[in-house]
């Protein structure tokens, strides 16, 4: 699963009912989650065998365990055993080279869990990193009937800070977890709007995050964009969109996962069967070469037969790989975009006793026609690049005198840039702003913008 950005969405109406099959697979992620707590005392059972074998016997186990020791006693200032075992941990899983292999500290996992809920108290904002190197936090939408909302904040506003602690260098996760609290409590944020602060009261509210929105296209073309399958909530609220396309007539229908990198297989799964009636989805393959058949669709009167597009690009990662890869397969939908991620391959998730989480890799995701997804992605049908968010032009440049001011036209506008104390100077242009309505479940497009849209609606014609 790849994260780009941390959100704090507010409520939205409740999803119609779903199927039987839709209850049934929503459960598995339930299942999981609450196996997680058993299989984290079944870990420590074996790593303390483990400790007596493989630690105590192993030289470089001992030497792990007198570093430890020294440190305690010789090193110039105190030290923190949390500190040092966590990072012993991410060291050894940074010894397998796998990004997809990682450790999340308890404070993050707790962050995670509140996500894959769906549903949490906070302020009602979107976050997106205040500065280039991603630190920092910025309001990127406000919601409707939110905290913020009703407190003045506006879309550019930036975390100065919460309550008495500076915010301004900290990263999203560290702001999420400080914004958000228990419910009906308050919470003291310094926001700085044109270079002026303002300090605000809000009271944590009940927020429901929505990863699915909708919209109707010229045409009667419906739309439906998933920005995450990360959510418990995604398999109601899509089976509500397609509901809803399906009572306005819709017949010709364009699904988005650009920029989802992924979450849940069950949830995945679930979108995909919503367009299938039989055969396989996906399928696992093992260290050992065994490959299992992990899900088949199911035929059900709720599922959409109109013509079908999917959006993919270079983000669409995981289970929006699964889901295009199964529709591509199936010949049920014409795959529109670029070449995705390729991050094919599926974690186990462990919970550790002080209530962490490790993920780790144990086997790959085929497509139905056996195709391996892991480090190739899935090939669009019709290769159309993004052209959403162009890259902004950057420069850097040297050698005049410290200080020095230097003007320079940009796209028609003059840029003024001064030099440091070396002479160096740099420009980094404004990354355009996604569109995003502040109704929650509302999709905002740009066909102008969008060059796969519109290649979409060719297609769909």
């Amino acid at each position: 699963m790849l994260r780009a950005m941390t959100q704090d969405p507010q409520p939205t109406k409740q999803p119609a009912p779903r199927s039987p099959r839709a209850k049934a697979k929503a459960s598995k992620p339930m299942w999981l989650a609450a196996a997680l707590v058993a299989t984290a005392a079944v870990g420590y059972a074996q790593f303390s065998s483990y400790s007596e074998s493989s630690i105590v016997k192993n030289p470089t186990g001992q030497s792990f365990l007198q570093t430890f020791s020294a440190l305690h006693s010789l090193y110039l200032k105190p030290v923190d055993d949390t500190k040092l075992l966590e990072g012993a941990i991410n060291g050894m899983i940074g010894s397998l080279d796998d990004q997809f292999t990682y450790y999340e500290p308890p404070e993050n996992n707790a962050t995670d869990q509140e996500n894959l809920k769906g549903e949490f108290y906070g302020i009602g904002v979107q976050l997106t990193a205040a500065a280039p190197d991603g630190k920092g936090g910025k309001v990127d939408q406000v919601y409707k009937s939110g905290a913020a909302a009703q407190a003045g904040v506006q879309v550019g506003d930036i975390f100065a800070k919460i309550g008495d602690k500076d915010v301004r260098t900290a990263t999203l996760d560290e702001i999420v977890r400080q914004v958000r609290g228990v419910k009906g409590s308050k919470v003291t944020v310094t926001f700085v709007r044109n270079n002026a602060p303002y300090t605000v009261v809000m009271e944590r509210q009940p927020v429901t995050i929505v990863s699915v929105e909708q919209s109707i296209l010229p045409g009667n073309v419906g739309y439906i964009a998933l920005n995450t399958f990360y959510n418990e909530k995604v398999a109601d609220q899509f089976a509500a969109a397609v509901k809803n396309m399906e009572q306005k007539g819709v017949k010709k229908l364009i699904v988005d996962l650009r920029d989802n990198g992924g979450g849940l297989l069950d949830a995945g799964v679930f979108v995909a069967d919503q367009f299938l009636s039989s055969g396989p989805i996906v399928s696992l393959r093992d260290r050992n070469g065994k490959v299992t058949e992990v899900d088949r669709a199911e035929k059900e009167d709720s599922d959409y037969t109109g013509k079908l597009v999917v959006l993919i690009n270079k983000n669409s990662a995981s289970a929006s790989e699964i889901v295009a890869g199964a529709l591509q397969d199936t010949g049920r939908a014409t795959i529109i975009g670029e070449t995705s991620f390729g991050k094919g391959v599926a974690q186990r998730p462990i919970s550790t006793v002080d209530g962490g989480r490790v993920a780790i890799v144990n086997s790959e995701w085929l497509t139905p026609k056996g195709r391996q997804i892991h480090k190739k992605g899935i090939t669009p049908d019709i290769k159309v690049e993004d052209t959403r968010r162009p890259i902004p032009l950057n420069f850097i440049g040297s050698g005049v005198k410290p200080g020095t001011k230097l003007t320079m036209t940009v796209e028609g506008k003059p840029v003024t840039v001064t030099a440091d104390k070396d002479g160096k100077f740099t420009y980094i242009g404004t990354v355009a702003r996604p569109i995003s309505s502040a109704e929650r479940g509302q999709a905002s497009v740009d066909l102008k913008a969008d060059a796969q849209l519109r290649a979409a609606l060719t297609k769909l014609k």
